[in-house]
């Protein structure tokens, strides 16, 4: 299973979309956009995770694809 996550960079101009906590595969300014990106990434690999993160790197949501 392939784990996606989509957070905040460091000063939060950006939404960041990651795979696998490796470098950014993509850097959005807004985060609905990031997370759009994310859920095609993980549907098109599915199965997949989505985890949505806040600006303190929380999780605060978990998509299963």
């Amino acid at each position: 299973m392939k784990n996606y996550s989509v957070a905040p960079n460091q000063d939060a101009s950006a939404w960041i979309v990651k795979l696998e906590d490796i470098a950014p595969a993509d850097e959005f300014e807004a985060k609905d956009d990031a997370i759009a990106k994310a859920e095609e990434m993980a549907k098109e690999n599915s199965p997949s995770k989505l985890s949505i993160l806040d600006k303190e790197h929380n999780v605060i949501r978990e998509e299963r694809f």
